[in-house]
C-alpha cells in the first residue's frame, strides 16, 4: 500500500498502453532482443490474462486500482516497432505520456533497469522507428540491460543468440519488478516509478 500525498499522474486519462518489444517467431522466442516480449508474457502467465492476435500485434489488458492498462506485442519486427505503436497508441486513444515501451539494452548489465520518460533512442532500432512513427521522443522507456558479452562485430548475433539457462530463471522476478514499477507509473507517476526500477541488481530484492 502507498502512503503520503498522491503525486500527480503523467496523464489525465485512466489508460496506458505498456509495449514490449521483439520479434516474432519461434527462432527469437528466448532470445537477448526478445526481453520486452518475454517480460509481458510473464504478466500474462501470473495474471491469467491471454493474449490476441489483432493488427500489428498481439494485445491483452489488465486492470489496476481504477487504471486499465493494455499491453502489446507488436508483429511488425524490431525495426519496423513504430507502426504498431502509432496504430495501437492511436486507436485506443492513449496519450503520448501514458505509453510505456519495455526494450532490451547492451550498455547495462544483465538484469539492470532504468526508466526514463524520454529521451535518445540510444541506437536501438525498435525505439528509433517509434520516435519516427509518433514525432516525439517524449514517451517513456524502460531499458532492461542484457549486457555486452561479445567480441567487436559480433553485436548482432548477440542480440540474436539465446539467453543462458541462469538468465532465463531470473525473468519472472525482473518481470514482476518491472510490474511493481508501472503500477506506480499509473498511479503515481513516473518519478515514483524510478526510484522503484533505476537500481541496480543487488541493490534491491527483485
Amino acid at each position: 500500500m502507498l502512503f503520503g500525498r498522491r503525486h500527480t499522474s503523467p496523464a489525465e486519462s485512466a489508460n496506458y498502453l505498456v509495449v514490449g518489444l521483439g520479434n516474432i517467431g519461434p527462432e527469437y522466442a528466448l532470445t537477448r532482443h526478445n526481453m520486452g516480449f518475454m517480460i509481458l508474457d510473464s504478466w500474462a502467465q501470473e495474471s491469467g490474462i491471454v493474449f490476441s492476435p489483432g493488427r500489428y500485434g498481439s494485445t491483452a489488458s489488465m486492470m489496476y486500482k481504477g487504471r486499465r492498462i493494455y499491453l502489446l506485442k507488436p508483429s511488425t519486427y524490431m525495426n519496423l516497432s513504430g507502426n504498431a505503436v502509432r496504430y495501437w497508441q492511436r486507436k485506443l486513444k492513449i496519450p503520448v505520456a501514458n505509453l510505456i515501451v519495455i526494450c532490451d539494452d547492451i550498455n547495462l548489465p544483465f538484469g539492470t533497469m532504468r526508466l526514463r520518460k524520454g529521451g535518445s533512442s540510444g541506437g536501438h532500432n525498435g525505439l528509433e522507428h517509434i520516435e519516427l512513427c509518433l514525432g516525439t521522443k517524449e514517451y517513456a522507456r524502460i531499458r532492461l540491460g542484457i549486457g555486452k558479452e561479445f567480441e567487436q562485430g559480433g553485436q548482432i548475433d548477440y542480440v540474436l543468440g539465446r539467453l543462458s539457462d541462469q538468465e532465463l530463471e531470473q525473468i519472472p522476478p525482473l518481470a514482476a519488478k518491472i510490474l511493481q514499477g508501472v503500477r506506480e507509473y499509473c498511479t503515481v507517476g513516473a518519478d515514483f516509478a524510478m526510484n522503484t526500477l533505476n537500481i541496480r541488481p543487488g541493490k534491491a530484492n527483485i
